[in-house]
Protein backbone atom coordinates (compact mmCIF):
# COMPACT_ATOMS: atom_id res chain seq x y z
CA UNK A 1 0.00 0.00 0.00
CA UNK A 2 0.83 3.79 -0.47
CA UNK A 3 2.30 3.93 3.70
CA UNK A 4 5.21 1.37 2.31
CA UNK A 5 6.17 3.84 -0.66
CA UNK A 6 8.13 6.83 -0.46
CA UNK A 7 5.16 9.65 -0.03
CA UNK A 8 3.14 11.35 2.61
CA UNK A 9 -0.09 10.44 3.30
CA UNK A 10 -1.29 13.86 4.41
CA UNK A 11 -0.46 14.94 0.83
CA UNK A 12 -1.84 12.08 -0.99
CA UNK A 13 -5.13 13.33 1.41
CA UNK A 14 -4.91 16.87 0.47
CA UNK A 15 -4.15 16.53 -3.18
CA UNK A 16 -7.03 14.03 -3.13
CA UNK A 17 -9.77 16.49 -1.23
CA UNK A 18 -8.48 19.56 -3.71
CA UNK A 19 -9.10 17.43 -6.76
CA UNK A 20 -12.37 16.24 -5.68
CA UNK A 21 -13.63 19.82 -4.98
CA UNK A 22 -13.35 21.10 -7.76
CA UNK A 23 -15.21 18.18 -9.96
CA UNK A 24 -18.01 18.73 -7.15
CA UNK A 25 -17.84 22.27 -7.93
CA UNK A 26 -18.58 21.98 -11.16
CA UNK A 27 -21.70 20.03 -11.00
CA UNK A 28 -23.34 23.36 -10.05
CA UNK A 29 -20.97 26.43 -10.48
CA UNK A 30 -22.79 26.77 -13.97
CA UNK A 31 -26.05 26.71 -12.84
CA UNK A 32 -26.27 30.76 -11.84
CA UNK A 33 -24.36 31.76 -14.51
CA UNK A 34 -26.64 30.46 -17.36
CA UNK A 35 -28.94 33.53 -18.06
CA UNK A 36 -25.46 35.62 -18.67
CA UNK A 37 -24.11 32.56 -20.90
CA UNK A 38 -27.23 32.27 -22.71
CA UNK A 39 -26.82 35.78 -23.56
CA UNK A 40 -23.16 36.19 -24.43
CA UNK A 41 -22.80 33.46 -26.53
CA UNK A 42 -26.51 33.17 -28.23
CA UNK A 43 -28.18 29.99 -27.08
CA UNK A 44 -31.21 28.70 -27.98
CA UNK A 45 -33.29 27.95 -25.50
CA UNK A 46 -33.98 24.06 -25.70
CA UNK A 47 -29.77 23.67 -26.07
CA UNK A 48 -28.49 26.19 -23.01
CA UNK A 49 -29.43 23.57 -20.57
CA UNK A 50 -27.13 20.83 -21.80
CA UNK A 51 -24.30 22.99 -20.47
CA UNK A 52 -25.00 21.53 -17.45
CA UNK A 53 -26.40 18.10 -18.65
CA UNK A 54 -23.67 17.09 -20.85
CA UNK A 55 -21.28 17.20 -17.63
CA UNK A 56 -23.42 14.99 -16.19
CA UNK A 57 -23.68 12.76 -18.94
CA UNK A 58 -20.06 12.35 -19.67
CA UNK A 59 -18.86 12.07 -16.16
CA UNK A 60 -21.27 9.49 -14.93
CA UNK A 61 -21.41 7.20 -18.35
CA UNK A 62 -17.57 6.95 -18.15
CA UNK A 63 -17.02 6.53 -14.08
CA UNK A 64 -16.81 2.48 -14.39
CA UNK A 65 -14.13 2.68 -17.37
CA UNK A 66 -12.07 5.76 -14.80
CA UNK A 67 -12.41 2.62 -12.15
CA UNK A 68 -11.01 -0.31 -14.07
CA UNK A 69 -8.31 2.13 -15.85
CA UNK A 70 -7.14 3.43 -12.25
CA UNK A 71 -6.98 -0.14 -11.12
CA UNK A 72 -4.84 -2.05 -14.26
CA UNK A 73 -2.70 1.56 -15.05
CA UNK A 74 -2.05 2.98 -11.41
CA UNK A 75 -4.06 5.49 -9.41
CA UNK A 76 -1.65 8.37 -9.64
CA UNK A 77 -0.85 8.51 -13.79
CA UNK A 78 -5.03 8.09 -13.99
CA UNK A 79 -5.42 10.96 -11.60
CA UNK A 80 -2.88 12.99 -12.85
CA UNK A 81 -4.37 12.27 -16.44
CA UNK A 82 -7.45 13.40 -15.74
CA UNK A 83 -6.79 16.57 -13.56
CA UNK A 84 -5.11 17.37 -17.16
CA UNK A 85 -7.69 16.86 -19.06
CA UNK A 86 -9.97 19.01 -17.02
CA UNK A 87 -8.06 21.41 -16.45
CA UNK A 88 -7.34 22.17 -20.42
CA UNK A 89 -11.09 21.48 -20.87
CA UNK A 90 -11.43 24.21 -18.19
CA UNK A 91 -9.41 26.53 -19.97
CA UNK A 92 -10.78 25.98 -23.38
CA UNK A 93 -14.49 27.01 -22.04
CA UNK A 94 -12.96 30.49 -20.77
CA UNK A 95 -12.31 31.07 -24.85
CA UNK A 96 -15.07 29.56 -26.43
CA UNK A 97 -16.49 31.85 -28.82
CA UNK A 98 -19.56 29.66 -29.75
CA UNK A 99 -22.47 27.49 -27.98
CA UNK A 100 -21.39 24.03 -29.42
CA UNK A 101 -17.77 24.94 -28.29
CA UNK A 102 -18.64 25.69 -24.67
CA UNK A 103 -20.53 21.88 -24.64
CA UNK A 104 -17.75 20.30 -26.22
CA UNK A 105 -15.41 21.88 -23.28
CA UNK A 106 -17.94 20.62 -21.02
CA UNK A 107 -18.02 17.50 -22.24
CA UNK A 108 -13.94 17.37 -21.69
CA UNK A 109 -14.40 18.48 -17.83
CA UNK A 110 -16.88 15.36 -17.38
CA UNK A 111 -14.23 12.85 -18.74
CA UNK A 112 -11.97 14.40 -16.74
CA UNK A 113 -13.46 14.06 -13.30
CA UNK A 114 -14.58 10.58 -14.63
CA UNK A 115 -11.21 9.67 -13.99
CA UNK A 116 -10.40 11.65 -10.98
CA UNK A 117 -13.32 10.87 -9.00
CA UNK A 118 -12.60 7.16 -8.74
CA UNK A 119 -8.35 7.40 -8.64
CA UNK A 120 -8.81 10.05 -6.07
CA UNK A 121 -11.65 7.92 -3.69
CA UNK A 122 -8.94 4.85 -4.45
CA UNK A 123 -5.81 6.06 -3.49
CA UNK A 124 -7.52 7.25 0.18
CA UNK A 125 -8.72 3.74 0.46
CA UNK A 126 -4.96 2.39 -0.43
CA UNK A 127 -3.42 4.92 1.61
CA UNK A 128 -4.62 4.62 4.68
CA UNK A 129 -5.82 1.32 6.35
CA UNK A 130 -9.74 0.00 7.71
CA UNK A 131 -10.28 1.72 10.81
CA UNK A 132 -10.23 5.27 12.61
CA UNK A 133 -7.62 6.73 10.11
CA UNK A 134 -9.48 6.05 7.15
CA UNK A 135 -12.89 6.92 8.24
CA UNK A 136 -10.95 10.87 8.82
CA UNK A 137 -9.72 10.37 5.45
CA UNK A 138 -13.43 9.47 3.62
CA UNK A 139 -14.96 11.74 5.81
CA UNK A 140 -12.37 14.53 4.29
CA UNK A 141 -13.25 13.24 0.76
CA UNK A 142 -17.00 13.53 1.88
CA UNK A 143 -17.05 16.46 2.92
CA UNK A 144 -15.15 18.52 0.00
CA UNK A 145 -17.94 16.36 -2.06
CA UNK A 146 -20.70 17.93 -0.38
CA UNK A 147 -18.71 21.35 -0.01
CA UNK A 148 -18.21 21.76 -3.88
CA UNK A 149 -21.70 21.53 -4.39
CA UNK A 150 -22.99 24.21 -2.05
CA UNK A 151 -19.68 26.53 -3.07
CA UNK A 152 -20.62 25.76 -6.51
CA UNK A 153 -23.97 27.85 -6.17
CA UNK A 154 -21.92 30.66 -3.80
CA UNK A 155 -18.83 30.58 -6.50
CA UNK A 156 -21.18 30.72 -9.39
CA UNK A 157 -23.35 33.60 -8.63
CA UNK A 158 -20.09 35.98 -7.17
CA UNK A 159 -18.10 35.14 -10.24
CA UNK A 160 -20.89 35.48 -12.79
CA UNK A 161 -21.77 39.10 -10.85
CA UNK A 162 -18.44 40.70 -10.19
CA UNK A 163 -16.49 38.61 -12.90
CA UNK A 164 -18.51 37.63 -15.69
CA UNK A 165 -19.37 34.12 -16.96
CA UNK A 166 -16.00 33.05 -18.31
CA UNK A 167 -14.68 33.16 -14.90
CA UNK A 168 -17.02 29.82 -13.66
CA UNK A 169 -14.87 27.88 -16.45
CA UNK A 170 -11.31 29.58 -15.38
CA UNK A 171 -11.53 29.52 -11.36
CA UNK A 172 -10.94 25.72 -12.30
CA UNK A 173 -7.33 26.12 -13.61
CA UNK A 174 -5.93 27.38 -10.68
CA UNK A 175 -6.97 24.87 -7.85
CA UNK A 176 -6.12 21.86 -10.85
CA UNK A 177 -2.15 23.20 -10.84
CA UNK A 178 -2.42 23.43 -6.77
CA UNK A 179 -3.68 19.59 -7.42
CA UNK A 180 -1.15 19.05 -9.22
CA UNK A 181 1.95 20.79 -7.32
CA UNK A 182 0.79 18.59 -4.51
CA UNK A 183 0.96 15.25 -6.90
CA UNK A 184 4.38 16.48 -7.63
CA UNK A 185 5.12 17.55 -3.67
CA UNK A 186 4.48 13.90 -2.44
CA UNK A 187 1.77 11.74 -3.79
CA UNK A 188 3.60 8.31 -4.37
CA UNK A 189 3.16 6.14 -7.46
CA UNK A 190 1.73 3.81 -5.59
CA UNK A 191 1.60 -0.40 -5.91
CA UNK A 192 0.74 -1.61 -9.63
CA UNK A 193 -0.28 -4.98 -10.48
CA UNK A 194 1.78 -7.84 -10.65
CA UNK A 195 0.03 -9.12 -13.73
CA UNK A 196 -1.87 -6.29 -16.02
CA UNK A 197 -5.12 -7.57 -17.19
CA UNK A 198 -6.23 -6.85 -20.95
CA UNK A 199 -8.69 -4.02 -20.45
CA UNK A 200 -12.12 -5.27 -20.93
CA UNK A 201 -13.41 -3.31 -24.12
CA UNK A 202 -16.51 -4.77 -24.40
CA UNK A 203 -17.66 -4.09 -21.00
CA UNK A 204 -15.92 -0.80 -21.20
CA UNK A 205 -18.25 -0.50 -24.11
CA UNK A 206 -21.44 -1.41 -22.92
CA UNK A 207 -20.99 0.43 -19.06
CA UNK A 208 -20.18 3.73 -21.05
CA UNK A 209 -23.06 3.32 -23.50
CA UNK A 210 -25.47 1.76 -21.20
CA UNK A 211 -25.23 4.33 -18.17
CA UNK A 212 -24.84 7.22 -20.53
CA UNK A 213 -28.02 6.28 -21.67
CA UNK A 214 -29.15 6.46 -18.69
CA UNK A 215 -28.20 9.67 -17.92
CA UNK A 216 -29.63 10.83 -20.79
CA UNK A 217 -33.04 9.10 -20.62
CA UNK A 218 -33.05 11.69 -17.54
CA UNK A 219 -32.05 14.25 -19.41
CA UNK A 220 -35.08 13.71 -22.46
CA UNK A 221 -37.62 13.13 -19.49
CA UNK A 222 -36.90 16.18 -17.80
CA UNK A 223 -37.22 17.70 -21.46
CA UNK A 224 -39.99 16.42 -22.99
CA UNK A 225 -41.69 13.95 -20.21
CA UNK A 226 -41.47 10.99 -18.66
CA UNK A 227 -43.92 9.04 -20.09
CA UNK A 228 -42.76 10.68 -23.73
CA UNK A 229 -42.15 7.38 -26.18
CA UNK A 230 -38.40 8.90 -26.81
CA UNK A 231 -37.65 8.40 -23.16
CA UNK A 232 -39.30 5.09 -22.66
CA UNK A 233 -37.17 3.95 -25.95
CA UNK A 234 -33.74 5.32 -24.51
CA UNK A 235 -34.47 4.13 -21.04
CA UNK A 236 -35.32 0.61 -23.10
CA UNK A 237 -31.76 1.28 -24.91
CA UNK A 238 -29.94 1.81 -21.53
CA UNK A 239 -31.74 -1.32 -19.44
CA UNK A 240 -30.90 -3.82 -22.59
CA UNK A 241 -27.27 -2.69 -22.70
CA UNK A 242 -26.79 -2.65 -18.94
CA UNK A 243 -28.31 -6.38 -19.10
CA UNK A 244 -25.44 -7.16 -21.95
CA UNK A 245 -23.08 -5.61 -19.57
CA UNK A 246 -23.72 -8.08 -16.69
CA UNK A 247 -23.64 -10.95 -18.64
CA UNK A 248 -20.24 -10.21 -20.33
CA UNK A 249 -18.79 -9.02 -16.90
CA UNK A 250 -19.89 -12.47 -15.07
CA UNK A 251 -18.16 -14.59 -18.07
CA UNK A 252 -14.53 -12.20 -18.57
CA UNK A 253 -11.52 -13.08 -17.15
CA UNK A 254 -10.50 -9.60 -16.31
CA UNK A 255 -13.96 -8.08 -16.21
CA UNK A 256 -14.94 -4.55 -15.96
CA UNK A 257 -16.32 -4.85 -12.64
CA UNK A 258 -16.27 -8.12 -10.89
CA UNK A 259 -19.92 -8.97 -10.10
CA UNK A 260 -19.15 -10.54 -6.77
CA UNK A 261 -18.33 -7.25 -5.30
CA UNK A 262 -21.96 -6.00 -5.80
CA UNK A 263 -22.73 -9.04 -3.34
CA UNK A 264 -21.45 -7.12 -0.25
CA UNK A 265 -23.64 -5.82 1.95
CA UNK A 266 -21.61 -2.87 2.67
CA UNK A 267 -20.83 -2.24 -0.87
CA UNK A 268 -24.66 -2.89 -2.62
CA UNK A 269 -25.84 -1.02 0.56
CA UNK A 270 -24.17 1.73 0.83
CA UNK A 271 -24.69 2.61 -3.39
CA UNK A 272 -28.17 2.12 -2.92
CA UNK A 273 -28.12 4.86 0.17
CA UNK A 274 -25.99 7.06 -1.63
CA UNK A 275 -28.07 6.85 -4.60
CA UNK A 276 -31.45 8.26 -2.79
CA UNK A 277 -29.85 10.87 0.02
CA UNK A 278 -27.82 12.06 -3.51
CA UNK A 279 -31.40 12.85 -5.23
CA UNK A 280 -32.68 14.28 -2.34
CA UNK A 281 -29.68 16.51 -1.47
CA UNK A 282 -29.21 17.45 -5.26
CA UNK A 283 -33.16 18.52 -5.55
CA UNK A 284 -32.75 20.68 -2.58
CA UNK A 285 -30.10 22.32 -4.07
CA UNK A 286 -32.15 22.93 -6.99
CA UNK A 287 -35.31 23.65 -5.68
CA UNK A 288 -33.93 25.90 -2.84
CA UNK A 289 -31.90 27.89 -5.25
CA UNK A 290 -34.89 28.89 -7.34
CA UNK A 291 -36.95 29.65 -4.23
CA UNK A 292 -34.85 32.32 -2.90
CA UNK A 293 -34.21 33.85 -6.67
CA UNK A 294 -38.06 33.10 -7.94
CA UNK A 295 -40.10 33.69 -5.37
CA UNK A 296 -38.18 35.91 -2.47
CA UNK A 297 -36.58 37.86 -5.43
CA UNK A 298 -32.89 37.46 -4.50
CA UNK A 299 -29.84 38.34 -6.97
CA UNK A 300 -27.51 35.69 -8.23
CA UNK A 301 -24.44 36.54 -5.24
CA UNK A 302 -26.88 36.70 -2.57
CA UNK A 303 -28.58 33.43 -3.35
CA UNK A 304 -24.88 31.91 -3.42
CA UNK A 305 -24.45 33.75 -0.35
CA UNK A 306 -27.32 32.07 1.38
CA UNK A 307 -25.83 27.89 0.73
CA UNK A 308 -22.41 29.13 3.38
CA UNK A 309 -24.54 28.08 5.96
CA UNK A 310 -25.48 25.12 4.69
CA UNK A 311 -21.42 24.29 3.94
CA UNK A 312 -21.05 25.18 7.52
CA UNK A 313 -23.79 22.23 8.48
CA UNK A 314 -22.13 19.71 6.24
CA UNK A 315 -18.48 20.41 7.97
CA UNK A 316 -20.18 20.23 11.38
CA UNK A 317 -22.21 17.25 10.45
CA UNK A 318 -18.75 15.84 8.95
CA UNK A 319 -16.80 16.27 11.75
CA UNK A 320 -19.54 14.18 14.21
CA UNK A 321 -19.79 11.67 11.70
CA UNK A 322 -15.78 11.06 11.59
CA UNK A 323 -16.23 10.56 15.69
CA UNK A 324 -19.36 8.47 15.48
CA UNK A 325 -18.39 6.11 12.54
CA UNK A 326 -14.50 5.58 13.98
CA UNK A 327 -15.87 4.37 17.24
CA UNK A 328 -19.26 2.19 16.49
CA UNK A 329 -19.47 2.06 12.72
CA UNK A 330 -20.54 4.32 9.11
CA UNK A 331 -24.23 2.80 9.99
CA UNK A 332 -24.98 4.17 13.53
CA UNK A 333 -24.19 7.79 11.65
CA UNK A 334 -26.07 6.91 8.54
CA UNK A 335 -29.32 6.14 10.25
CA UNK A 336 -29.38 9.38 12.67
CA UNK A 337 -28.16 11.80 9.67
CA UNK A 338 -30.75 10.33 7.25
CA UNK A 339 -33.23 11.29 9.48
CA UNK A 340 -32.59 14.93 10.39
CA UNK A 341 -31.39 15.66 6.52
CA UNK A 342 -35.65 14.44 6.22
CA UNK A 343 -36.41 16.22 8.84
CA UNK A 344 -35.21 19.57 7.69
CA UNK A 345 -36.42 19.21 4.11
CA UNK A 346 -39.43 18.45 5.64
CA UNK A 347 -39.44 22.38 7.14
CA UNK A 348 -37.84 23.25 3.98
CA UNK A 349 -41.76 22.23 2.63
CA UNK A 350 -43.04 24.73 4.27
CA UNK A 351 -41.94 27.45 2.42
CA UNK A 352 -43.83 30.57 1.86
CA UNK A 353 -44.49 33.12 -0.78
CA UNK A 354 -44.18 35.58 1.77
CA UNK A 355 -41.82 34.09 4.02
CA UNK A 356 -38.19 35.47 4.47
CA UNK A 357 -34.43 34.25 4.74
CA UNK A 358 -34.43 33.42 8.09
CA UNK A 359 -37.72 31.45 8.80
CA UNK A 360 -37.54 29.60 5.44
CA UNK A 361 -34.00 29.26 4.35
CA UNK A 362 -31.99 29.42 7.32
CA UNK A 363 -33.35 27.22 9.70
CA UNK A 364 -34.17 24.17 7.96
CA UNK A 365 -30.72 24.73 5.92
CA UNK A 366 -28.97 24.25 9.15
CA UNK A 367 -30.93 21.25 10.22
CA UNK A 368 -30.70 19.80 6.65
CA UNK A 369 -27.12 20.19 6.20
CA UNK A 370 -25.93 18.65 9.69
CA UNK A 371 -28.05 15.55 8.71
CA UNK A 372 -26.61 15.37 5.29
CA UNK A 373 -23.53 15.88 6.41
CA UNK A 374 -24.18 12.92 8.94
CA UNK A 375 -24.77 11.05 5.83
CA UNK A 376 -22.47 12.04 3.10
CA UNK A 377 -19.28 11.30 5.41
CA UNK A 378 -19.66 7.65 6.19
CA UNK A 379 -21.14 6.55 3.22
CA UNK A 380 -17.80 5.89 1.31
CA UNK A 381 -16.56 4.22 4.37
CA UNK A 382 -19.22 2.25 4.03
CA UNK A 383 -19.44 1.57 0.16
CA UNK A 384 -15.20 0.75 0.51
CA UNK A 385 -15.41 -1.47 3.88
CA UNK A 386 -13.87 -4.90 2.83
CA UNK A 387 -13.04 -3.87 -0.90
CA UNK A 388 -9.74 -5.46 -1.56
CA UNK A 389 -6.76 -3.05 -2.84
CA UNK A 390 -6.77 -3.85 -6.61
CA UNK A 391 -10.67 -3.10 -7.03
CA UNK A 392 -10.50 0.18 -4.89
CA UNK A 393 -10.88 1.86 -7.92
CA UNK A 394 -13.78 -0.20 -9.22
CA UNK A 395 -15.28 0.63 -5.69
CA UNK A 396 -14.89 4.10 -6.15
CA UNK A 397 -16.00 4.11 -9.66
CA UNK A 398 -19.69 2.58 -8.58
CA UNK A 399 -19.72 4.53 -5.63
CA UNK A 400 -19.41 7.56 -7.68
CA UNK A 401 -21.66 6.92 -10.35
CA UNK A 402 -24.38 5.47 -7.76
CA UNK A 403 -24.31 8.90 -6.55
CA UNK A 404 -24.21 10.71 -9.91
CA UNK A 405 -26.96 8.66 -11.12
CA UNK A 406 -29.28 9.33 -7.91
CA UNK A 407 -28.43 13.61 -8.48
CA UNK A 408 -29.78 13.41 -11.91
CA UNK A 409 -32.67 10.89 -11.27
CA UNK A 410 -33.51 13.65 -7.91
CA UNK A 411 -33.37 16.88 -9.90
CA UNK A 412 -35.50 15.65 -13.10
CA UNK A 413 -38.22 13.79 -11.49
CA UNK A 414 -38.91 16.07 -9.03
CA UNK A 415 -38.40 18.84 -11.25
CA UNK A 416 -41.49 16.90 -13.01
CA UNK A 417 -43.28 16.77 -9.71
CA UNK A 418 -43.38 20.29 -9.16
CA UNK A 419 -43.60 21.60 -12.56
CA UNK A 420 -47.37 19.32 -12.24
CA UNK A 421 -48.44 21.24 -9.21
CA UNK A 422 -47.93 24.41 -11.28
CA UNK A 423 -49.77 23.30 -14.28
CA UNK A 424 -51.72 26.59 -15.62
CA UNK A 425 -50.82 28.41 -12.44
CA UNK A 426 -47.97 31.14 -12.85
CA UNK A 427 -46.94 33.79 -10.10
CA UNK A 428 -44.64 33.19 -6.97
CA UNK A 429 -47.06 31.30 -5.07
CA UNK A 430 -47.85 29.17 -7.57
CA UNK A 431 -43.81 28.59 -7.92
CA UNK A 432 -43.91 28.27 -4.06
CA UNK A 433 -46.21 25.24 -4.50
CA UNK A 434 -44.37 23.70 -6.60
CA UNK A 435 -40.84 24.01 -4.89
CA UNK A 436 -42.23 23.03 -1.66
CA UNK A 437 -44.06 19.87 -3.32
CA UNK A 438 -40.65 18.79 -4.84
CA UNK A 439 -38.45 19.45 -1.04
CA UNK A 440 -41.46 17.13 0.67
CA UNK A 441 -40.64 14.63 -1.85
CA UNK A 442 -36.89 14.89 -1.43
CA UNK A 443 -37.33 14.48 2.57
CA UNK A 444 -39.03 11.52 1.50
CA UNK A 445 -35.96 10.06 -0.39
CA UNK A 446 -34.24 10.61 2.82
CA UNK A 447 -36.40 8.34 4.49
CA UNK A 448 -35.50 5.91 2.11
CA UNK A 449 -32.10 6.45 2.83
CA UNK A 450 -32.57 5.68 6.58
CA UNK A 451 -34.79 2.49 5.57
CA UNK A 452 -31.88 0.74 3.41
CA UNK A 453 -29.26 1.78 6.18
CA UNK A 454 -31.25 0.21 8.78
CA UNK A 455 -31.89 -2.53 6.92
CA UNK A 456 -29.23 -3.80 4.10
CA UNK A 457 -25.78 -2.15 5.91
CA UNK A 458 -24.59 -5.09 8.84
CA UNK A 459 -24.13 -3.42 12.05
CA UNK A 460 -20.40 -4.20 12.08
CA UNK A 461 -17.93 -4.97 9.88
CA UNK A 462 -14.99 -7.72 10.31
CA UNK A 463 -11.51 -7.37 11.18
CA UNK A 464 -9.33 -5.08 8.43
CA UNK A 465 -7.89 -7.50 6.29
CA UNK A 466 -4.68 -7.47 4.61
CA UNK A 467 -3.86 -6.46 1.02
CA UNK A 468 -3.31 -10.10 -0.22
CA UNK A 469 -6.87 -11.21 1.13
CA UNK A 470 -9.75 -12.73 -0.11
CA UNK A 471 -11.98 -10.87 -2.16
CA UNK A 472 -14.91 -8.48 -0.81
CA UNK A 473 -17.39 -10.41 -0.28
CA UNK A 474 -15.40 -13.28 1.42
CA UNK A 475 -14.49 -10.99 4.21
CA UNK A 476 -17.22 -9.00 5.52
CA UNK A 477 -19.46 -9.64 8.28
CA UNK A 478 -23.21 -10.39 7.04
CA UNK A 479 -25.02 -10.43 9.85
CA UNK A 480 -28.80 -9.27 9.96
CA UNK A 481 -29.32 -5.93 11.61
Amino acid sequence: MYKNLKGSPGTVLAAVAVAQFVVALDMSVVNVALPSIRTALGFAPLDLSWVVHVYALVFGGFLLLGGRICDAYGQRPTFVVGLVVFGAASLAGGAVQEPWQLIVARAGQGLGAAAVAPAALAMLTTTFPEGPARVRALGVWSAVTAAGGAVGVLAGGLLTQYAGWRWVMLVNVPVVAAALALVARGVPIGPRPARREPLDVLGAVLATGGIGLLVYGVVLADAVGWASGVTAATFGAAAVLLLAFGRVEARTAAPLLRLGLLRSRWVAGANVLVFFAAAGQFAAFYFVSLYMQQVLGMGAAATGAAFLPFTAGLVAGTVVAIRVTAARGPRASLVPGALLAAAGLAWFAFVSPDGGFLVDVLGPSLVASVGTGLVLAPVAAAATTGVAPGEAGAAAAVLNSSRQLGGSVGVAALATVAAHRTEGAAGPAALNDGYALGLAVAAGLFLVAAVVAIGVLPRRAAAPAGPSAAPAEGRLEERAP
